[in-house]
């Protein structure tokens, strides 16, 4: 890694919208600090990006894990400040909210939502926080989601773990300002990802006896239908390079397949007919008069 060469870490790296901002960053001849939990995942990336890449062992709910990353990345950096972060690491937890395990939906936010901020925390001094570094400050990209400002049947905690986010962010945005590090958020609508690509393989079984399985099964094979039409994740990837390097980037991109249909006329919409057309389409049948 070269002093001038521009540096970003990433995490969830090892697939997905994380696997492709690598390998757009690298293309572009950054050098990227990519966060993965597995060693093969990091061997998977050293043999396709060589140099260009150092993988963090880290999972984003495990803080001692999290601050031997931000210490190896300032050992890297020498002195220097990091140029981008990319909050990306998530899952997707689905069930009937009034069923779903209570650790489950904590699960969800300690990934989605407090794993962002601890990555944050961590690497913000980084970032230009520390006022001893040398180099401009960076950028942190906040990977959110459709579901950030929209909700959806039995997708409650992923919903609200990106809702989480985009406050989290907002409030980062105007906080990190003093320090001239910018936050800008992503909402990408359905993605070719593993988060989604095997949605068919969700096991919904524990819910058999519930009055919302046959919809909560018309949701997975839905979801599963999105994955398959939804956007390459180098589409994503593509406009978190511009984040990082347009002059003035937006706060907010919202990225959506279909965006009329998917995006802008339902926030038009009145919110009660948008919700009837949902439960619609998932045959959620009113059982109580």
């Amino acid at each position: 890694m070269s002093k001038t060469q521009m540096t970003a870490v990433v995490t969830g790296a090892s697939t997905g919208i994380g696997y492709g901002c690598v390998e757009k960053l690298v293309s572009k001849k950054w050098h990227v600090f990519a966060a993965v939990r597995k060693e093969e995942d990091a061997k998977r990336l050293t043999d396709a990006f060589g140099e260009n890449v150092t993988p963090l062992m880290m999972d984003v709910t495990d803080q001692a894990a999290i601050d031997a990353a931000a210490a190896l990345v300032r050992k890297h950096l020498d002195g220097r400040t990091l140029n981008g972060l990319v909050n990306n690491a998530g899952v997707a937890v689905a069930g009937p909210i009034l069923e779903l395990p209570i650790e489950d939906f904590e699960r969800q936010i300690a990934i989605n939502l407090t794993g962002q901020l601890r990555v944050t925390q961590a690497f913000g001094p980084l970032l230009g926080a520390d006022l001893n570094l040398k180099g401009p400050p960076g950028r942190i990209v906040m990977m959110s989601s459709m579901a950030g400002e929209m909700g959806a049947p039995f997708l409650a905690p992923y919903a609200a773990s990106k809702h989480g986010l985009e406050g989290l962010s907002k409030s980062m945005r105007r906080e990190l300002n003093v320090f001239g590090i910018q936050v800008i958020v992503i909402g990408p609508g359905a993605v070719a990802t593993p988060i989604w690509a095997k949605s068919d393989e969700v096991d919904v079984s524990g819910y058999e006896g519930s009055v919302f399985y046959d919809a909560l099964v018309g949701l997975r094979n839905y979801m599963t239908r999105l994955g398959e039409d939804g956007f390459p994740p180098s589409k994503i990837a593509d406009r978190v390079y511009r984040a990082f390097t347009d002059k003035q980037p937006r706060f907010r991109y919202a990225i959506v397949p279909q965006r009329f249909s998917n995006w802008t006329l339902p926030k038009l919409l009145p919110a009660r007919m948008v919700d009837n057309l949902v439960t619609k389409r998932l045959g959620l049948t009113r059982i109580r008069k």
